[in-house]
């Protein structure tokens, strides 16, 4: 039997995001959010494409020296960051480090001017925008991120020695679809401009990906017109947009093998190898991930009738689900079920240590196609 393996496309992705930045109007730099998925693979077929990369941690800026020496970080974000983050930021020649507080900022400020380099910030601002349809809401409320609009004005009029500030950065929400995305990128712009003459204004990401509709796709070319509309009205503006999710999702998919099936009190169970300590996207969002079924030819056990069933890991909680009453048609003992929609915020976001099972295999190349070699081999192989 195989271990359960995650399977990157990445010639289909390289055509994604072409498509993206193909969308995308001049004078808007696209950044990849690596904390989405860092795999190695995925970041050196990103890198000739996107403007740069938009790391959260030192461990997310000691992979990219590793896997892209050379290629200096485009912005440096995330709440909590210590004077080791601040000074590994600089140190990095990071292009942009964005600051979530005044507090943040005198002490970037400091080691900035003890370095004798200068620190080129874009404030992180809480603005309170109605994001109505937003499945994730991170501002215009009492958050960790970012600082109150006033707060981002002092900064912007009076800041430390030290810092060069160059305009704003508000991520204020996920699950975007694009004309609202559109709109929020309008307003931050408006606010940014008025309040400190902001000439950069990064905008985020939060683009909506539907795992209930696998098909689907956010309206890259109507956000690209929104922007450039936005654009349009503000000659001298740049514009930074830095999805994650939206750019990897489709490239990746979770390949395992059914190691069980039962009723239980009239329902169907599939027991898989695996389960959400390998992939924890279903559980941290609550949803029935996708999948389909490559039955084995020579399966000899049970299997379901082709109505509902629970798919289900390996772990000792009833949390470990990946799936609930798909009907995705029979399904049996040694099958390979294909979880779609597994290249972000899957395996790097996963309890993996958790009964130390085994982790899964990486490899490149076509899933449907891989899945089909496994179906084809003898049961137990």
């Amino acid at each position: 039997m195989t271990r359960p393996v995650y399977v990157h496309d990445l010639d289909g992705l390289d055509r994604h995001v072409r498509a993206i930045r193909a969308a995308l109007p001049p004078r808007t730099e696209l950044l990849y959010a690596v904390k989405a998925n860092p795999e190695p693979d995925v970041l050196r077929t990103l890198a000739p494409v996107v403007d740069g990369f938009e790391t959260a941690s030192r461990g997310e800026l000691r992979r990219l020296a590793k896997v892209l020496p050379g290629r200096a970080p485009a912005a440096y974000a995330g709440p909590g960051k210590t004077d080791g983050d601040l000074a590994a930021a600089l140190a990095a020649g990071v292009a942009r480090i964005h600051v979530e507080s005044p507090a943040e900022l005198r002490r970037l400020g400091a080691l900035a001017a003890a370095a004798g380099v200068p620190a080129r910030v874009l404030l992180r601002v809480n603005l309170p925008l109605e994001v109505a349809g937003a499945s994730l809401v991170m501002g215009g409320r009492p958050s960790p991120f970012g600082m109150d609009p006033a707060d981002a004005v002092e900064c912007a009029r009076r800041p430390p020695p030290g810092i060069e500030v160059h305009g704003v950065h508000a991520h204020l929400a996920s699950g975007l679809d694009a004309p609202l995305a559109g709109a929020v990128a309008a307003a931050v712009v408006r606010w940014s401009v008025a309040e400190i003459g902001a000439h950069e204004v990064d905008v985020g990401g939060g683009m909506a990906v539907d795992y209930a509709q696998p098909a689907a796709r956010f309206d890259w070319a109507g956000y690209g017109r929104a922007l450039g509309d936005i654009l349009d009205g503000h000659p001298g503006l740049r514009l930074r947009v830095e999805p994650g999710r939206s750019v990897t999702v489709y490239c990746g998919a979770y390949l395992t093998e059914v190691v069980d099936v039962k009723r239980s009190y009239g329902e169907w169970f599939a027991v898989v190898a695996g389960g959400t300590h390998h992939l924890r996207t279903p559980a941290a969002k609550g949803h029935a991930h996708p999948f389909t079924v490559h039955p084995r030819p020579d399966a000899a056990g049970p299997r379901t009738d082709g109505g509902p069933v629970t798919v289900v890991g390996q772990l000792c909680t009833p949390k470990d689900v990946l799936s609930r009453s798909a009907d995705v048609g029979p399904i049996g003992v040694g099958d390979v079920l294909v979880f779609a929609m597994s290249g972000a915020y899957a395996w790097n976001i996963s309890h993996r240590d958790f009964l130390l099972h085994e982790p899964p295999e990486f490899r490149t190349g076509d899933p449907h196609r891989l899945a089909a070699e496994w179906a084809a081999r003898p049961v137990g192989s």
